[in-house]
């Protein structure tokens, strides 16, 4: 069997139609679909049922399909290390992005990456922190920013910077809860990130570690949403200190001064992937633009 064979068939798998997988794989219709019966042919198994929606994958095409892709991206890790070892980086790599762009000096990271390695083509997926975790794991994502202290031996992270999280409150409750103690605090409306989210188990180690938790809550999954919440008044939260400090200046919410979380940003990537061309190229980026920030650790060799 051929290469471009396991590329067609993993191409018509993924987007159901012969003339869609043609287009990606910048080849006419019909030599598609002479290579996916070529395949069948010499597999001697049916890998589609033609239907007049589109191709479908048989028992036999979804059993099979793991070990083509696995064939196919040998073969891409292949040809990129032979370029790299003629000093290029060239493939597609997805990247995780938490919290907002800025913080995370997305577009500096963009910017350099395209300037240092302009073969390299980068997709940005935005994800809530313990989604991106998870989607390093399996491989969904290449490589994401990532805030939290969870841990896996097949990961490895590059700490970035330690930042606080402060508990901030509306406004209108200012002089509710100026003097309040934790126990009132926590008593009072919570609006907390989903279970998956890091900022959910930094509250939920807040809460452990003062030996309560919050009776009536609100969830959210953007810091943005959670602020536009604490400001509408709709009940305490945890938010960033630069984002808490700045909404403090503009008299849209209080801060309850007795509790200071430290957390930390970081990039994470499989440690197994380490030696890979474009895993490296994104440590250098990195690299580059944290160091000009002063802000961070070395990447590893």
């Amino acid at each position: 069997m051929e290469l471009y064979q396991l590329r067609s068939f993993a191409a018509v798998a993924e987007l159901g139609q012969l003339t869609r997988a043609a287009e990606k794989l910048h080849v006419s219709q019909p030599a598609v679909s002479a290579q996916i019966k070529a395949l069948e042919d010499e597999l001697g198994v049916a890998l589609f049922e033609r239907t007049p929606s589109g191709m479908v994958l048989t028992s036999a095409g979804r059993t099979l399909l793991p070990e083509a892709e696995k064939v196919v991206a040998a073969a891409q890790v292949l040809l990129s290390r032979a370029r790299a070892i003629r000093g290029e980086v060239v493939g597609r790599v997805r990247v995780g992005t938490v919290a907002d762009p800025e913080f995370v000096r997305v577009g500096d990271f963009l910017a350099r990456a395209l300037e240092d390695y302009p073969l390299l083509e980068i997709e940005i997926h935005h994800e809530v922190t313990g989604a991106a975790f998870e989607q390093v794991r399996d491989g969904s994502l290449d490589a994401t920013f990532y805030y939290g202290d969870q841990t896996h031996p097949d990961v490895a992270a590059v700490p970035l910077r330690n930042y606080h999280y402060r508990i901030v409150l509306p406004a209108a409750w200012g002089d509710r809860v100026k003097q309040a103690s934790w126990d009132e605090i926590v008593a009072l409306p919570w609006i907390l990130a989903p279970p998956i989210s890091s900022l959910r188990l930094l509250a939920e180690e807040l809460f452990t570690a003062r030996g309560s938790s919050p009776v009536s809550r609100v969830e959210a999954d953007n810091e943005a949403v959670i602020r536009s919440l604490v400001v509408a008044g709709s009940g305490a939260a945890l938010m960033r200190d630069d984002l808490a400090q700045e909404a403090l200046a503009a008299g849209e919410l209080v801060l309850w001064s007795n509790a200071r979380l430290e957390t930390t940003l970081s990039f994470l990537y499989l440690r197994q992937r380490k030696d890979d061309p474009e895993i490296r190229a994104l440590l250098d980026v990195l690299q580059r633009v944290w160091s000009s920030a002063g802000a961070a650790q070395r990447a590893p060799d």
